[in-house]
């Protein structure tokens, strides 16, 4: 009854939708998900040795880290936690691109690993900063840090 195209361009809406009503610390659990979602379809696609499938899905993984999980880190108000996310992020992208390149399922494995221990930090530090009655993040309490992000509007 409807296109596929349709039905794309209905989905694309919902997510311009949840992105522009999202707060920060939401955009980047967005981001973990995606690379999680990107890297899946890349393990499916080496399974079945669609080569150019692999290097779109790898691709996007690699983009979403050094685009955007990468790019929104405060390297100056950040410290040695923002240093040594963006080293580790770094390594992430290696071994996607080894991967991509070798048809490395293992580097796949390990990249999906790293992020998700990662987004798993996240989500608690989030959620721990998050007021009872407001999704906004709460202001680091006495001995608290706080990844510091920003987010071009």
């Amino acid at each position: 009854m409807y296109s596929r195209g349709g039905a794309r361009s209905y989905a694309q809406v919902g997510l311009e939708t949840g992105v522009n009503a999202a707060t920060p610390e939401k955009l980047i659990t967005m981001l973990f998900d995606g690379a999680h979602v990107a890297i899946a379809r890349a393990r499916h696609a080496l399974e079945q040795k669609d080569v150019p499938a692999r290097g779109a899905a790898i691709g996007k993984a690699v983009g979403i880290v050094s685009d955007g999980l990468k790019a929104v880190l405060d390297r100056e108000r950040g410290g040695e936690v923002a240093a040594n996310l963006y080293a580790l992020y770094d390594y992430i992208e290696r071994c996607l691109l080894t991967a991509n390149l070798r048809g490395d399922r293992a580097k796949l494995d390990e990249a999906d690993r790293l992020l998700g221990g990662i987004a798993s930090a996240w989500k608690e530090m989030a959620a721990a900063n998050a007021p009872a009655s407001s999704t906004a993040a709460a202001p680091a309490g006495p001995g608290q840090t706080t990844p510091t992000i920003r987010v071009a509007s």
